[in-house]
């Protein structure tokens, strides 16, 4: 190969790999364009205080509405958030998960703390058996849930709910949406992005 094309072909590379520096950050999860105002809202935590949201409007806040008993999704959902916070490691400490209880029946607070600390011990459980203040922090992120009725001669039931986790950005902003499945590597991807523009 010539000198000529070697000194033609360097710059060339060098080029190409600023370009691909200057390509735009791809969300893993559903970004919504403009961020969305979430109200401050409160509810009683497993450990007996009173969690507010505002409290933690310096943080990146994920909210997950769940229960306990959730055979399946659940346990997926909050272990891929265990995973995201161990890729985060140091900077986990600026994120807070909340696990908020569409089953309050059945979830009192010491079974939320038991919960929630087998994945991460950071985890907050919140759960109020106002079924309208509940329903009031629901339809701000558009979230829902169904208890459905025990089978004959059961006691057991299960809820239907909505499988996501929200994404708010610092000021109680709903930034982005992490639906069902979503890999933890992937969460701690978008959660880097956002706290790298901080």
């Amino acid at each position: 190969m010539s000198r000529r094309l070697i000194f033609l072909l360097v710059p060339l590379g060098m080029l190409l790999l600023a370009m691909r520096g200057c390509q735009p950050y791809e969300f893993k999860g559903a970004v919504l364009e403009p961020p969305k105002a979430i109200s401050d809202f409160s509810l009683p935590a497993h450990d007996g205080s009173e969690f507010r949201l505002s409290d933690y409007e310096d943080r990146i806040v994920l909210i997950y509405f769940g229960y306990t008993s959730c055979p399946d999704v659940c346990p997926a959902t909050l272990y891929q958030v265990k995973q995201a916070m161990e890729v985060l490691g140091d900077k986990a400490e600026q994120v807070q998960f909340v696990m908020i209880t569409v089953d309050p029946e059945r979830d009192t607070p010491e079974r939320l703390a038991d919960y929630l600390h087998n994945f991460n011990e950071t985890f907050i459980g919140l759960r109020t058996t106002d079924l309208a203040r509940l329903d009031e922090v629901l339809s701000q992120f558009g979230a829902s849930y169904i208890i459905e009725e025990p089978e004959s001669g059961q006691t057991e039931y299960s809820v239907t709910h909505t499988a996501s986790v929200f994404l708010l950005d610092r000021g109680l902003l709903l930034r982005e949406i992490f639906p069902y499945g979503t890999p933890g590597e992937d969460m701690a991807s978008d959660i880097q992005h956002i706290l790298k523009g901080q």
